[in-house]
């Protein structure tokens, strides 16, 4: 089964001089489209209800917050094998994470913690088990920014850039 995640986040992307003041204009916005077999079936647009001190800690939030939802979906499509017998086995369901910073991915697929990212809570931290060793569930992979596609649920975008990711997530 292919199931593909695009996340992204626009790192304090509501900030205005005008209104500093506002807490709300410090949150950044995290998106992500699930996608199985190339229909999006699970899509988010939210602030983070932390405030990130980086770009790379935003990401590795809404990386975080997207593998909530796909952990879940993938048990569900392992019970819906056993019960209906797809044909699948339980090797054949890994579910490839496209990101577009490379920090992050390095974060995620990292070992231990340095001293820029030890303040990054562990509640974040949990997915990596599902990154490397017996639970290997999860591929991050890079993706260029311009193609994307969850770039459509965290900022603003001209019109020829979000004509192209729109037709990339719907087809049309």
């Amino acid at each position: 089964i292919c199931i593909e995640c695009f996340v992204d986040t626009d790192f304090v992307g509501s900030w205005d001089k005008v209104d500093a003041g506002n807490p709300e204009n410090v949150s950044s916005r995290t998106g992500y489209i699930i996608f199985i077999h190339g229909c999006p079936v699970v899509w988010s647009s939210k602030l983070q209800t932390e405030i990130a001190l980086s770009t790379v800690e935003a990401e590795y939030i809404a990386l975080s917050q997207s593998t909530r939802e796909i952990i879940p979906l993938m048990n569900l499509i392992k019970e819906l094998n056993s019960a209906l017998d797809f044909g699948m086995k339980d090797k054949d369901l890994q579910c490839n994470l496209y990101e577009d910073n490379t920090s992050c991915i390095t974060m995620a697929e990292g070992q231990r913690f340095t001293p820029r990212t030890k303040h990054i809570s562990l509640k974040y931290h949990w997915f990596r088990t599902f990154i490397k060793g017996p639970k290997k569930l999860l591929n991050v992979k890079y993706i260029n920014t311009k193609e994307q596609t969850a770039d459509i649920l965290t900022k603003p975008l001209d019109e020829p850039s979000f004509t192209h990711l729109r037709k990339k997530k719907n087809g049309w």
